[in-house]
Formats: structure tokens, C-alpha cells, sequence
């Protein structure tokens, strides 16, 4: 097919009118991305665009990490289509981290670290995130206690305390990422597990778990009998 504007193509083989007629589960990852891109540039559909950096990235994994700058070397992606595009990939990440349903009970760190690792395992820089449970075990919130920079975050003791008391939690387990993509403890994390677990005990708040998040692999602190 010719590089044209995609006004000019049949509509049944323009990406939008194809969603809505078929669905979106038939759309390429490129005429996907020609959605979210709109225009593309001198020459080039929103296809051609969408292909291009499909063929860079291979995945859309790949492409919601990659570094800003790499996706504006693309002729015809400026900030707007990025912020497009990283805005669809932090919505993606926080649909697949909530619970399917209020009522989802927790039974093992697996369960657990399934919940977090969309949302953790490709953030370039440390987050910490608990999960709040009541007396049977069932999920009543995540919630995000703090950013931290590439290296080290440092959640306070305290705010997850006030968290789990506002909430009426009886139990949390708490967990974050390590951008390196290596999942093994620190002695930091350590220390802060035992912190963690002493002053939630204070106030009858018991500390399930603490789950590092690592390249699709994760650390159990509970796992390894470590609390």
C-alpha cells in the first residue's frame, strides 16, 4: 500500500473505524499506535509511524521503559505524542495492578506478588506501594506511600502505620521495586522489614509479607521465613 493519509484509505482499513466495527482486539500493535499518535509525519501515515517503532521496540514493554529521547529520535514524534503514549502505558500498569474485585483474598505471597508486579517491575526508579487486608485476609486498598530515585526509596515507618489505621487493616504487606531488575534483599531492606514488623506489632497491625519486585521474578521475606 502507498504511504498516504489514512483519510484517504478505505475505511474499513482505517484503525479507528476498524475498532469500532470489529473490535480493538484486531488491530495490529501498529494501528494501535496510530490511534494514540493521530498524525503521522511528511510521507508516512500513522501506521508507517506506528510500525517504525514497533519494529524498534518489538514489544510494548520494551517501549514503556525506553528513554524519552530515544522516542523523540522518531521523526514525527514530538512530546505530545509521548506523553500520549507513556499516559497509556501507566494506565495499562495501574488496570492490571487492581484487584479484580474488592472481595479478592489473598492466600500467598505469590498471589501478592502478582498484584504488584505490573506495576513495579519496569519503574526505573524505586517505588513502595502496601497492600492493605482486613481480618480475612481480603484486599481492601494499594496504596502508594512514596518515590523514591533510582537507588533508594525510604517509606516511612509511620506513614504505613497511619495508612493501615485509617483503612481499619488488620494485616499489610508491603513491597516495592528494584529498577536493576534483581529482586535479592538488601541489608537496608532488611532492616527495614524488622523495623516494619516491630512497630505494626505495637499497634496489632501484622505485617504479612514484604515482596521485592524484580524483572518478572520477585523476594518473599515470608517465603524465606524472614519476618
Amino acid at each position: 500500500m502507498a504511504k498516504s493519509g489514512i483519510k484517504k484509505w478505505p475505511e474499513n482499513e482505517r484503525p479507528r473505524e476498524k475498532l469500532f466495527k470489529y473490535g480493538e482486539h484486531t488491530l495490529t500493535n501498529a494501528e494501535l499506535l496510530a490511534i494514540l499518535f493521530r498524525t503521522g509525519a511528511k510521507g508516512m501515515s500513522a501506521v508507517d509511524l506506528g510500525r517504525q517503532v514497533v519494529e524498534r521496540f518489538k514489544t510494548f514493554r520494551n517501549m514503556s521503559h525506553t528513554d524519552i529521547s530515544e522516542m523523540r529520535s522518531f521523526k514525527g514524534i514530538g512530546d505530545t505524542k509521548i506523553a500520549q503514549l507513556r499516559a497509556s502505558f501507566e494506565i495499562a500498569r495501574r488496570f492490571m495492578s487492581e484487584p479484580k474485585k474488592p472481595s479478592s483474598v489473598i492466600k500467598s505471597p505469590k498471589d501478592a506478588a502478582g498484584l504488584f508486579m505490573p506495576r513495579l517491575r519496569d519503574i526505573k526508579k524505586e517505588i513502595f506501594q502496601v497492600l492493605l487486608l482486613n481480618s480475612k485476609n481480603n484486599i481492601i486498598d494499594i496504596v502508594e506511600i512514596e518515590e523514591g530515585t533510582v537507588d533508594q526509596a525510604n517509606p516511612h515507618i509511620r506513614e504505613i502505620a497511619l495508612k493501615a489505621l485509617q483503612n481499619f487493616a488488620a494485616s499489610i504487606i508491603a513491597a516495592h521495586n528494584h529498577p536493576s531488575g534483581e529482586p535479592e534483599p538488601s541489608k537496608e531492606d532488611g532492616v527495614f522489614t524488622k523495623n516494619l514488623v516491630a512497630a505494626c506489632r505495637a499497634l496489632q497491625i501484622n505485617v504479612l509479607d514484604h515482596i521485592i519486585i524484580g524483572d518478572n521474578r520477585y523476594y518473599s521475606f515470608a517465603e524465606h521465613k524472614r519476618l
